[in-house]
């Protein structure tokens, strides 16, 4: 039985996911030059008239205005046909207070980094095309090889120093294509011959101080997309990495920048200062707050970017919200005592947590706004196609195997006991409404037959047994299932998990280690079971969880090394994991957003024939717990990586109420 406490939610949730199927037959913003130009502007480019400056701009901005510390506020907008205004939600907000948030430091970098970030081109808020964000506008050659973007004149950095074209070019030249801060040059910028499959590298060239170019050699129908998922952040600082960067200083200098900073490797030093700017109160922004302290202390602080260059329809600057405070926790208990005291405002949940969020809703003058997800499953697990031990490896790649510890689990159980009913008792797929839904799949293998699941294993040959009555390979060894996780959060599906599995006969281990061992272990090919979910909105999107093309997700394990290396290193993929990647170059190829469907469902399908991943409870919410007092939070938004999770919302209009 579902809880009545979430009954609404599971309507609410297909519905609010129906609104992704657009993207299986809209073009997603920019495949036509005239509609996508002039869509663009008339979202973005408005011109709200700054009068009162006083009343315009946060006090503690116009107190320093008035102490000759900063320059005045129109000085500090971008010219004012360039100025983004940015919708509000509900209404108007007030300036003032602090978002407070618990966090448990760098390694919860995202936490901070995707609500505060700025890309170039964003999605918008019902996820079926892209919008200019960072950029003004743009246009669209006819078969989408000539992309020209332009920028906002009198757009700053955080020390008030011009963003341009040339901040663009940088970035392209000197960081990206040479990789110097750890990342290779992302697809994005990759078109491929749909004849040959041959890829090309795009080429980017500054028109002038507001525009460039981005040309590629054959149609390249997603760029926009691509680079709104993959590359958001198609910029850098200029006048900032001029000063760190060995082309610029020499290798001394770096070294020496580097023990400055308190790194030893320079490599890690610029791959920190390329990649994660938004932790490094040193580094010039975009963003709408700017940290102001070192991120390795008890509270990380980021404060209003003065040279912000969004406002809302009345003409006044954002961010509303003066400051985000993150709180350093040692124990995910302190996040959930800490909301129901008070001490935290604005905090992200899973649904675990509901019950006893939902208990002190009314006493912590607090309300929980469920965000909907596109992911698979909410406990579920992966099976390691390429795990090291070859007995286990031979059982793994056998699609009997596969259904028999699907159907040997209890889903009503699980649903209850691990998501409280807010995930129906359902097959790891892709949920109703998003692109590469598929008809009865999650049926599939969903229901509990425990005498058929024992009838598989026995038929396997593993149908001799040790002294405890666990099942031995065929060859009469040993034969222990082992799920490596990275955190304790899913213990309580896990112990159910075990218990199944081992009524079965399989003997489970469950092993927890810290973040980076996970990681760590993950590009080793040392996890042979986990429990990472897929959640996508869009294969073609982004394809990393459900195609080996790197390092990333367990399921594929060395077949994405292959890939990664050219063939130098893993293991090349065979049959249907093979289809995959013959499918996605097809995806690449493709010369209209029709083609890319097609081949896009076909992967989608080879995940639903093959069942790599298996789910004993469909997709719950994100649980967006706010203060009564914060307004301007959606409450109708898709919870993606994608969208950039609580970035869709827009937080930098996000209000305390005073």
């Amino acid at each position: 039985m579902a809880n009545p406490n979430v009954e609404g939610f599971s309507l609410k949730r297909k519905s609010n996911l129906l609104i992704v199927l657009v993207l299986i037959t809209t073009i997603l913003g920019g495949c036509s030059a005239s509609s996508s130009n002039n869509d663009n502007e008339e979202s973005t480019v408005k011109e709200p008239v700054v009068t009162d400056n006083s009343a315009k701009e946060a006090p503690m901005l116009a107190k320093l205005v008035d102490e000759g510390k900063l320059p005045a506020l129109a000085e500090r907008l971008p010219a004012s046909k360039d100025i983004m205004v940015e919708e509000v939600v509900e209404e108007i907000g007030q300036y003032g207070g602090d978002w407070n948030m618990p966090w448990t430091g760098v390694p919860d970098k995202w936490g901070i980094g995707q609500p505060t970030e700025e890309a170039l081109f964003r999605f918008n808020k019902e996820g079926n095309k892209v919008e200019p964000n960072v950029a003004k506008s743009y246009e669209v050659n006819e078969d989408s090889t000539v992309f020209t973007i332009h920028l906002r004149e009198g757009m700053k950095w955080s020390d008030g120093v011009p963003f341009t074209a040339d901040d663009v070019l940088f970035y392209w030249e000197h960081m990206l294509t040479k990789e110097t801060f750890g990342k290779k040059i992302y697809d994005a910028y990759y078109s491929v011959d749909p004849v040959t499959g041959d890829r090309a590298l795009a080429e980017v060239k500054k028109v002038d101080d507001y525009t460039f170019t981005v040309t590629h050699k054959y149609p390249s129908v997603l760029f926009l997309e691509r680079v709104a998922i993959d590359n958001k952040w198609f910029f850098a600082p200029a006048h900032f990495h001029k000063t760190i960067l060995p082309e610029f200083v020499g290798d001394a200098k770096t070294l020496e920048i580097t023990k400055q900073w308190g790194y030893e490797d320079p490599k890690v030093f610029l791959m920190e200062t390329g990649y994660t700017d938004w932790l490094h109160y040193q580094i010039p922004t975009l963003r709408a707050w700017v940290p102001t302290n070192d991120p390795n202390g008890d509270q990380f602080v980021m404060e209003r970017n003065p040279y912000y260059w969004k406002t809302d329809n009345e003409g006044k600057q954002l961010p509303y919200i003066d400051r985000i405070v993150a709180t350093k926790i040692q124990d995910p208990s302190q996040k959930v005592l800490g909301t129901l005291a008070g001490d935290y405002n604005l905090v992200i949940f899973d649904s675990k947590d509901f019950t006893v969020l939902k208990e002190n809703e009314k006493k912590g003058d607090f309300r929980i706004i469920p965000w909907t997800q596109p992911a698979w499953s909410s406990a579920g697990v992966q099976l390691n196609q390429t795990t090291e031990d070859p007995n286990l490896r031979k059982l793994f790649q056998d699609i009997k195997f596969r259904e028999a510890l699907s159907i040997g689990v209890d889903r009503n159980q699980v649903s209850e006991i691990v998501t409280s009913g807010m995930g129906e008792p359902i097959q790891a797929s892709v949920p109703e409404g998003v692109m590469g839904y598929q008809e009865g799949w999650a049926q599939q293998w969903a229901e509990y037959d425990p005498e058929r699941a024992n009838q598989i294993l026995d038929e396997l040959g593993l149908n001799k047994r040790d002294k405890d009555n666990f099942r031995l390979n065929p060859d009469g060894s040993e034969l222990t299932l082992t799920v490596i996780e990275s955190t304790t959060d899913t213990a309580p599906f896990l112990e159910l998990l075990k218990k199944y599995y081992e009524d079965m006969g399989l003997r489970t281990n469950l092993k927890v280690v810290d973040g980076g061992t996970h990681f760590d272990m993950k590009y080793a090919n040392k996890i042979p079971m986990t429990t990472e979910n897929i959640s996508v909105v869009n294969v073609a999107f982004r394809p990393d969880t459900m195609v080996p093309l790197r390092v990333i997700t367990p399921w594929f394990g060395h077949y994405g090394l292959y890939s990664q290396s050219g063939g130098k290193e893993g293991i090349k993929p065979e049959g249907d994991v093979a289809k995959i990647l013959e499918y996605w170059e097809k995806v690449k190829a493709s010369k209209t957003l029709d083609e890319i469907n097609q081949y896009s469902n076909e992967i989608v399908k080879l995940h639903q024939k093959n069942q790599w991943v298996i789910g004993y409870a469909g997709p719950t919410p994100v649980l967006i717990t706010a203060s009564n007092k914060i307004h301007n939070i959606p409450t109708d938004l898709i919870w993606s990586d994608e969208y950039r999770s609580l970035g869709q919302g827009h937080p930098a209009q996000f209000f305390i109420k005073q």
